[in-house]
């Protein structure tokens, strides 16, 4: 498995579970608001619900408290607690038998000329005119359904890589893969929103045009 250097984020969040691990209540709501979202978002992959990935992740959060003296540092922090709520949301599945990105994603084309192997743009999306910004809302969900809808590896990377800014170190380092199982992930997890986006689009267009 990878082991990552220490950054600035990691320090702080390292911080705060000292000063959580010493009771410090607020330490803990500060770590709640920085990583809550994107732990929803991530357990969303695996259960039927957004009130099921909700109760998923409160139970990461319990987990974590509970158990944050018997974190190794082994791997970071964020690492660390995104195991755990990926680990509630399988169990809570199995009970069940079971941004400004989405701007940008509008732009590639279908060929993936637009990025680096990395995964990082090699040409910049050209700015939306105000008539196309009105559309952000529908494209936003537009985006969530047709992630909501992907294969759960595809849509865990994806949703930690284009919306919760995470590098594609790290998300090989959580799910211990390589980094060019990562980039076939997230390869064909835009590929398929950029196709719900494109259809959406032309939907629109011949509204319009209709009109």
């Amino acid at each position: 498995m990878t082991t990552l250097p220490m950054v600035a984020s990691q320090v702080a969040d390292e911080t705060l579970l000292d000063q959580i691990c010493g009771g410090d209540d607020q330490a803990f709501n500060e770590l709640v608001v920085k990583y809550h979202d994107a732990m929803i978002r991530v357990a969303r992959a695996h259960v039927r619900s957004d009130a099921l990935a909700e109760e998923a992740a409160q139970d990461a959060w319990l987990a974590i408290l509970n158990g944050c003296r018997r974190f190794e540092r082994r791997s970071s922090l964020k690492t660390w607690m995104f195991r755990i709520v990926i680990n509630r949301a399988r169990t809570h599945a199995a009970h069940e038998h079971r941004g400004d990105w989405l701007l940008e994603l509008t732009e590639a084309s279908a060929d993936d000329v637009r990025f680096h192997p990395n995964g990082s743009w090699a040409v910049p999306p050209r700015s939306w005119t105000p008539e196309e910004r009105l559309l952000a809302g529908e494209v936003r969900q537009r985006i969530d359904k047709a992630i909501a809808n992907l294969p759960p590896m595809q849509q865990q990377v994806i949703t930690l890589r284009d919306v919760c800014g995470w590098s594609g170190d790290e998300v090989c380092d959580l799910f211990a893969i390589s980094g060019a199982n990562q980039r076939i992930l997230l390869h064909r997890a835009r590929a398929k929103v950029r196709q719900s986006l494109e259809e959406f689009m032309c939907s629109e267009e011949r509204s319009c045009t209709a009109m």
